[in-house]
């Protein structure tokens, strides 16, 4: 079984790491102004966006859950962490406060946020797939579906968005 990346970036995080992107242009627009004077005002946004753009890209790449045959690993930018198969109660598909749905894995004991680890988020799905991003999220899906699958791992999709994937994406309801 190969390696699965999810992951869902809480919104505090996207907060902090767009504030991150915006400290970036400033600090290299303010000292691009200071040197050269204020006719590099443009020059120094656009350097700054470059820069910032590189900065956000690490940041949010950083920031993943990986799926792996021994265990389950949790980073960030700052931290990685572990969390063992046998920790594993069942995962579900379901909606989340956001009207969003979710695949969460229930997790037991540690330190996690109502003992769940969010694997995925996605806009409900209303129609075939119809673009890169509809088409990416369809696979992380369907591999995080078989990677449970293959943990022998009980996951729980509500009707509604099991009824949708299998008319709208082609995936057929888990069996048991």
């Amino acid at each position: 079984m190969q390696r699965v990346h999810a992951g869902v970036v809480p919104t505090g995080r996207v907060l902090g790491y767009s504030l991150a992107g915006v400290a970036v242009i400033v600090a290299v627009t303010v000292p691009t102004v200071l040197l050269f004077g204020p006719a590099r005002v443009f020059t120094g946004i656009v350097l700054g966006a470059i820069l910032a753009v590189a900065a956000l890209f690490t940041l949010f790449t950083r920031d993943t859950v990986i799926l792996t045959e021994q265990a389950i690993h949790r980073r960030t930018p700052w931290s990685a962490t572990s969390i063992e198969w046998e920790r594993v109660v069942a995962g579900r598909f379901g909606l989340d406060e956001d009207a969003r749905w979710s695949l969460a894995l229930d997790l037991t004991g540690g330190d996690e946020l109502h003992s769940e680890l969010v694997l995925l988020s996605i806009p409900p799905v209303r129609g075939p797939v119809s673009g890169a991003y509809e088409l990416r999220k369809r696979e992380q899906v369907n591999e995080i579906r078989n990677m449970l699958r293959h943990k022998q791992i009980p996951v729980t999709v509500l009707p509604d968005i099991a009824g949708a994937l299998e008319r709208h994406w082609r995936i057929a309801p888990p069996t048991r």
